[in-house]
């Protein structure tokens, strides 16, 4: 009965440093999953935040298994990444990175930046990329002086716009760009701007920048 018993409880001790190695591992390809899958994102924020978790979770699993070098080198990684977030967050909020450049509809430099975006553009803003030379309002977002973002929109003669395009390139879509271009656009003489077309990767920015519904359109006083 002892001999019995002793078996059983070896077996579940067995058990048990099984299902915890097994546990130890998950956490392990887990870090190394997201660090891996954060270096395929175009936006750098979202590359720094996924390689952060990522390096996080390694870290554990670093301590776990006693690889203290491997733990204290994900856990500099942590400190860069939160360092650079930390610096991005501080230049996003800060205007004055950006400039914004009232060109024409038909402006060469607005063309080529919609046409080089052409396929993402019309991702957000589907079928409009040929309709900017129809519309009476643009401008263009640079940061350091390289076209960042474009703004297409028919203004009525009550300084609203019914904005075709908004769109800014994925390495800056944080919605720094669309806070910094409705924080200036009432000095273009534009009181608001509406928005009725295709909201589905669209509406998260919209929120963001408080456009509110009111029935098939956006509005956003400024």
């Amino acid at each position: 009965m002892a001999i019995l018993l002793y078996q059983k409880t070896i077996t579940l001790r067995k058990e048990v440093f099984m299902n915890t190695k097994v546990l130890i591992e998950a956490i392990g390809y887990t870090g190394s999953a997201l660090v891996l899958v954060s270096f395929l994102m175009v936006s750098v924020v979202k590359l720094r935040i996924v390689n952060t978790i990522g390096s996080v979770i390694f870290t554990i699993y670093a301590f776990i298994i006693h690889s203290y070098p491997t733990a204290i080198m994900n856990l500099c990684l942590v400190m860069i990444n939160i360092y650079y977030l930390v610096k991005m967050s501080n230049t996003s909020q800060n205007a004055r990175e950006y400039d914004l450049v009232k060109v024409s509809p038909d402006d060469s430099m607005l063309q080529y930046t919609i046409e080089r975006q052409k396929d993402d553009v019309e991702k957000y803003f589907p079928g409009t990329t040929d309709m900017v030379s129809d519309t009476n309002t643009a401008f263009i977002v640079c940061y350091k002086g390289a076209p960042v973002g474009v703004f297409a929109g028919t203004k009525d003669e009550n300084g609203c716009v019914d904005i075709l395009i908004d769109y800014c390139v994925p390495e800056y879509r944080d919605f720094s760009i669309g806070k910094f271009l409705y924080a200036n656009l009432q000095a273009e003489g534009i009181s608001s701007v509406t928005f009725s077309g295709p909201d589905t990767y669209h509406q998260e920015y919209l929120s963001k920048n408080n456009f509110t519904k009111s029935g098939d359109r956006y509005l956003k006083v400024l």
